[in-house]
């Protein structure tokens, strides 16, 4: 099975992603890991991600449909696959249909976290983590159970992630739906788009993505 988890940062696609991983030995191929990755490799493809990262430059639909058919070609037929982070275009949509049809595969389903944009900015400005263990916590939702000390490590420090702020959040929903908008009608006209309610506790997200992939 090979599906698209779509969501703004803050949605849960990376929780949601592992415990598919977990749970159904699905690999999830999300771009910012992968170019990382193929940026340290000494293969033409890796130099080349190196080169137009180095220069600031946006790394094009042709490279990252490059690196997306390349680890393809590395798993197994019936290993299931978790698109992250790709297609973010109607180029690249397309593109993912050709390497699809390519490497004998199809996509499945397309599943968007849908959230509260109010509600998430709560959610990602109120996270910290603890800076030995890191261990997450939150303002409203789960703070340490003494005052100042991590539950897990005992540690005293802890720290937040300097864009975790309104305006960022913000900013990143705004992308986020410009950079959808254009493929959500492309899966819509196949049928195979589903949303889930991305606010819920954690299990029953995944009770539902679960439930869609059957």
């Amino acid at each position: 099975m090979n599906i698209i988890l779509l969501g703004p940062p803050g949605a849960g696609k990376g929780t949601q992603a592992q415990r598919l991983v977990e749970s159904r030995g699905m690999v999830q191929l999300s771009t910012g890991d992968m170019l990382r990755e193929t940026r340290k490799a000494d293969t033409p493809l890796g130099r080349q991600v190196a080169e137009v990262m180095d220069s600031g430059a946006l790394v094009s639909d042709e490279i990252v449909s490059a690196m997306i058919d390349e680890k393809l070609a590395g798993l197994p037929a019936e290993t299931g696959v978790i698109f992250d982070g790709y297609p973010r275009t109607a180029a690249q949509a397309h593109s993912l249909d050709d390497i699809l049809a390519g490497r004998g595969r199809k996509l499945d389903s397309v599943i968007e976290l849908d959230v509260n944009e109010d509600a998430l900015v709560e959610r990602i400005t109120g996270r910290y983590t603890c800076a030995s263990c890191g261990k997450g916590y939150h303002d409203t939702f789960e703070q340490p159970k003494v005052e100042n000390t991590c539950d897990k490590c005992g540690g005293h420090e802890f720290k937040r992630r300097p864009d975790d702020n309104e305006d960022t959040v913000r900013t990143r929903m705004a992308e986020y739906r410009a950079k959808t908008a254009p493929i959500l009608p492309i899966y819509e006209a196949r049928g195979i788009v589903s949303r889930v309610d991305g606010m819920a506790p954690m299990d029953d997200v995944t009770g539902a993505i679960e439930k869609i992939l059957g």
